[in-house]
């Protein structure tokens, strides 16, 4: 199966012509001007390909859609709370030291001594930096995403070495 990444959720459908409103989660918006494409996945997972037709952002710093054959307020409505999910061909490229968040869901987290904290389930964002939450076998352990903390991470390998600071 093909990777996909979230580029936003439907929140609402925008006037009468199918358009629909878009909170996007890239920090980057404007990057749906240079998308192609959209995949919409239903809640049987199965997914569905939207050409985009046009793009707005708001001065609130929402996204704007219309896309094609979503052509009324009823189809629009039909998308609410659904994601937008672009393909590996799409997705932005990525700076070194940079994931995406889904690559890095389910990865093991090692101390530098080979001890098995646990299994990375979610990724905080914060304003300063990113929060790891890392399920033990007892309890959750936050790590902060800087690099005192996150040592090393081997993407295809699906682990992170971590070195846990005093306190956490």
């Amino acid at each position: 199966m093909a990777d996909y990444y979230n580029v936003g959720k439907v929140t609402s459908p925008h006037g009468i012509r199918g358009e629909i409103k878009v909170y996007p989660l890239t920090n980057v918006p404007e990057r749906f001007y240079d998308i192609p494409y959209v995949w919409v996945f239903d809640e049987k997972d199965i997914p569905c390909k939207y050409e985009i037709e046009n793009v707005k952002i708001t001065s609130k710093g929402m996204v704007l859609l219309k896309l094609k054959g979503i052509d009324s307020r009823n189809d629009a409505e039909k998308l609410k709370g659904l994601f937008l999910k672009v393909d590996a061909e799409n997705a932005l490229k990525l700076e070194e030291d940079e994931y995406f968040i889904t690559d890095l869901i389910g990865m093991k987290v090692y101390t530098e001594e080979g001890e098995l904290i646990g299994t990375l389930e979610e990724v905080l964002q914060t304003g300063a930096n990113d929060v790891y939450v890392v399920k033990a076998k007892e309890r959750e352990v936050l790590l902060p995403a800087i690099k005192e903390v996150i040592k090393k991470v081997d993407v295809e390998g699906k682990v992170m070495i971590v070195r846990l600071l005093e306190g956490l």
